[in-house]
């Protein structure tokens, strides 16, 4: 007889996994500049569905989770990266904060490389700019 693993007792109760996905979701909408609302519309459910997902209250389906890249036009290994055994854990911090999602997908709006490339001189000119004491 093979004995059966059991993940999680409560197998509809939301995880960390589904609370850091949810967050990712939030992030991604934000520095796009999408409400919950706009979200809610383009998946065909309401606002608060929407919270429920970036809070991570409600788990999001895999169909779900697909259309939401679709919408936010992110592959969807995005919600994922940074998970222990996944490529890219270092960078799990970058995906939660809404302003550096913000500033790569306005960034990757920019379609010219010599213009990409100037404003990632100005990006890296501002870092230096910080004064001694705040390099601490």
């Amino acid at each position: 007889m093979t004995a059966l693993v059991i993940f999680n007792k409560c197998p509809k109760m939301a995880t960390d996994a589904d609370r850091t996905i949810g967050s990712r979701i939030a992030a991604l909408r934000a520095a796009q500049g999408l409400s919950q609302t706009a979200l809610g519309n383009a998946l065909g459910v309401s606002f608060q569905q929407v919270q429920k997902y970036e809070k991570g209250r409600n788990r999001v389906g895999v169909g779900r989770l697909q259309a939401i890249a679709d919408v936010l036009k992110v592959p969807v290994e995005t919600f994922f990266a940074g998970r222990p055994g996944s490529a890219g854990a270092e960078a799990a911090t970058f995906l939660d904060d809404a302003k550096v999602m913000e500033l790569v997908m306005a960034f990757t709006g920019i379609p010219d490389d010599a213009t990409r490339d100037s404003v990632l001189s100005i990006v890296k000119a501002a870092v230096r700019l910080r004064p001694e004491s705040d390099a601490a």
